[in-house]
């Protein structure tokens, strides 16, 4: 039987599975040598060489979903999508400040309590070096790695069957589940054995704080149409959260930063789902 009539009914399903085969497939068979999950050192040592299919899963499964669904004609609204940068400076300024602020604001509180959760930068001798490399890697593998897939394809497809609520969650769930395998690759210890200080926290960041942003990424872009502006954001959250705000405590005193954390950014979704309930929560969209 064809699979053709299948992948263009379930275009958004197709597409979560290529990237997942992709990007853990690649962690899976790349990480064989160097153990499952690695040391420190072998982590530290491996790293680019191990990621680099993770990261281009969403590429790949967004470039071969267009072609199969949607041809020349995908590529070209891709495009013209990823260029669209004329839009209101509301919009920028929701992208580039929401989660550096949120984080930004939050980890100055729990710095007061203790310096532990003094950020990244702060501890850094090279502090401009650390937002320099917070924001490349940001905009490279966050927003325009990526921002190609999830926004680029799943997004827009799962917009013409689902509210931008529902979206929303469906694409920052599965975007939080995608962390999982690379994330215990790296947390391993001297020993080879999984660090549980070093692996749970993500875990409550990927559960509870990205489904909440995706939400506000999807609303961003239904309301601009503009995947520039979903890398854009999605950048600022990586540059922010994980790197150069990122608190220096492990274990359980970062688990419960991620929780308040979890619980600003869903009370922010809150805010907004309030002043814009009918659109949010209701109807459905079209494939910009």
């Amino acid at each position: 039987m064809s699979t053709k009539p299948f992948i263009m009914r379930y275009p958004a399903l197709m597409y979560f599975v290529i990237t997942f085969v992709i990007s853990w497939g690649g962690v899976l068979i790349l990480s064989t040598p160097y153990g499952m999950p690695a040391t420190p050192d072998q982590a530290e040592k491996a790293w680019p060489i191990v990621f680099a299919p993770y990261f281009l899963g969403p590429v790949i499964a967004s470039l071969l979903m267009t072609q199969l669904v949607s041809g020349r004609a995908g590529f070209r609204g891709l495009g013209a999508r990823l260029r669209k940068w004329q839009v209101g400076i509301r919009w920028y300024a929701g992208a580039l400040l929401i989660a550096p602020l949120l984080v930004g604001i939050l980890t100055l509180l729990f710095s007061l309590v203790s310096r532990d959760f003094l950020p990244v930068v702060a501890a850094a001798e090279d502090k401009i070096g650390v937002i320099v490399q917070g924001i490349a890697v940001g905009l490279i593998f966050g927003g325009f790695l990526e921002e190609l897939g999830w926004t680029g394809f799943a997004v827009p497809r799962l917009r013409q069957t689902y509210s931008v609520f529902r979206t929303g969650l469906i694409v920052g769930s599965l975007h939080g589940l995608w962390h999982l395998l690379p994330t215990y690759w790296a947390t391993g210890d001297a020993y080879g054995a999984v660090s549980l200080p070093d692996f749970i926290p993500p875990m409550f960041f990927y559960a509870g704080v990205l489904p909440a942003y995706r939400i506000l990424m999807v609303w961003v872009y239904d309301r601009t149409g503009s995947l520039f502006i979903s890398m854009l954001m999605h950048a600022s959250l990586t540059a922010s959260a994980p790197w150069i705000l990122m608190p220096a405590a492990t274990g359980t005193p970062l688990v419960v930063y991620y929780l308040v954390l979890t619980a600003v950014m869903w009370a922010v979704v809150g805010l907004v789902v309030m002043y814009n309930r009918d659109y949010l929560t209701s109807g459905v969209g079209h494939a910009r």
